[in-house]
């Protein structure tokens, strides 16, 4: 998509004529809304609140042709050091809607998913107590059909309600989600995910409380939640975990910058501080080689890469 300074400079000034000024950012550093706290500037930062809000935005960004990212709430991606050129549409305060009737949650793409298991065991819901510990927004969970433990997304997502390129709005449907291993039809669509129903089913509020602090008990225990990361590293190879076969190559503790991979759980490579996005992409190289190289199985990174080089 063709930009310029001037298109930019027109974009800004349309957007902040109709959405308060801290929610429209220019030269925003990535690394303060990522969970690896990693990656440079965007030319433009946008947070929408509503659904109304989203869709003039993204009408504005087909106008002005301007060069667009979605973020959730940041966890799962790596934005490469030079940052991201055009516009970045955060979800991070898509928390208007919040709803529960007969079982069926309604809830903004930007809730943490830990707000969302919780607002179900308010509820006395049960079905997302496995999404307490997982880290990222409810729209970015869809996106990816996140999943952890015990279950995933895909079995408890009902609706979804999204906006395109152009600012119009649609509703998805059970059967339209194309839902597979962290895979959901929205990677292909282009459009942003805006609100999301749950169909759930009734519990007892002891018992989902129970399993949810067992959950965050065990990732607690396992994960380095200590250091900055984007979870997962890599998806689960057929027939192995990409954790087990990274430890057994003796890779734990391997280190390139401030990147590192985690002595706590090899599934993860972690920013011990001040890692770059350059230290982060050579060590996946390095891990994936080493393993190809002792087991022959091709490591497929989980995290989405954002972004240019410095």
């Amino acid at each position: 998509m063709a930009m310029n300074n001037q298109n930019i400079k027109d974009f800004i000034q349309a957007v902040a004529s109709k959405l308060p000024g801290e929610l429209v950012r220019e030269k925003e550093p990535l690394a303060d809304h990522t969970t690896f706290k990693i990656g440079g500037p965007v030319d433009v930062f946008v947070t929408p609140r509503t659904i109304e809000e989203l869709s003039f935005v993204m009408q504005m960004i087909d106008r002005y042709q301007i060069p667009l990212t979605i973020l959730g709430l940041g966890s799962n991606v790596l934005v490469r050091d030079g940052g991201i050129r055009g516009a970045v549409v955060s979800l991070a305060r898509m928390t208007t809607v919040k709803s529960c009737k007969e079982g069926v949650m309604t809830m903004g793409s930007g809730f943490l998913l830990k707000e969302v298991s919780e607002f179900a065991l308010a509820n006395s819901l049960t079905g997302l107590e496995f999404a307490v510990g997982i880290p990222g927004s409810l729209g970015g969970a869809v996106f990816m059909n996140a999943g952890a433990y015990i279950s995933e997304m895909s079995r408890v997502v009902t609706a979804v309600w999204t906006v395109d390129a152009k600012g119009a709005c649609r509703k998805y449907t059970t059967g339209e989600f194309d839902f597979a291993y962290r895979h959901s039809v929205f990677q292909h669509t282009g459009e942003v995910i805006a609100q999301v129903e749950m169909t759930l089913e009734t519990g007892d509020a002891y018992e989902i409380q129970a399993l949810m602090e067992d959950l965050t008990r065990r990732r607690e225990s396992k994960q380095p939640l200590e250091y900055a990361s984007a979870g997962s590293t890599f998806k689960r190879p057929e027939g192995y975990f990409a954790g087990t076969l990274i430890e057994e190559t003796g890779l734990k503790g391997l280190s390139v910058g401030d990147a590192q991979v985690s002595e706590k759980h090899a599934g993860f490579v972690i920013n011990k501080g001040h890692a770059s996005a350059c230290d982060v992409l050579t060590l996946i190289g390095q891990i994936q080689d080493k393993v190809y190289e002792a087991h022959g199985v091709q490591l497929e990174p989980e995290v989405r890469l954002l972004g240019i080089d410095k």
